[in-house]
């Protein structure tokens, strides 16, 4: 099983989460706190902080600007802990299978335009789709070839 489809499984189990995991308005610090029913003094004392840093760290959080390693001690303050997790939109086979078949139709469509040139035309062939699917299997046997022009 190849590295990416590895992740394709682990993301699957994670998708029927993700809408569970929209962030509140105000942001998950502040929902957790208020739902604590913990005042931002009282939490900035479980910090060592001061009550306008929790605000600020509340702010931040809502605004996307947090840093992890700050969410991380404001969640621990909490007694909760972060969750970090990309999720790719789509299955990364699906998309390394779209990119490999992108740049292989690119490579042949040089080759195609001089056949056509020279009266060979092979556009509509077997051979062509064969020659597509072999070159497809070739770049998808090095994934890293994918993004070289990027």
């Amino acid at each position: 099983m190849t590295p990416a489809e590895q992740l394709d499984r682990r993301f699957e189990e994670l998708r029927p989460w993700l809408p569970l995991a929209v962030r509140p308005t105000h942001g998950w610090l502040k929902a957790i706190r208020e739902g604590l029913g913990m005042t931002t003094r009282q939490m900035a004392a479980r910090m060592g902080f001061t009550q306008s840093r929790v605000s600020k760290m509340e702010s931040a959080e809502a605004h996307g600007e947090i840093t992890l390693k700050s969410l991380d001690r404001a969640a621990k303050a909490l007694d909760c802990r972060v969750v970090y997790v990309i999720v790719p939109n789509r299955p990364l086979t699906e998309t390394l299978q779209a990119r490999a078949l992108n740049l292989a139709e690119r490579q042949l469509a040089s080759v195609d335009q001089t056949m056509h040139l020279e009266a060979q035309d092979i556009r509509d062939s077997g051979y062509r789709q064969e020659t597509l699917r072999q070159t497809v299997e070739k770049l998808l046997k090095r994934p890293s070839k994918l993004w070289n022009d990027v």
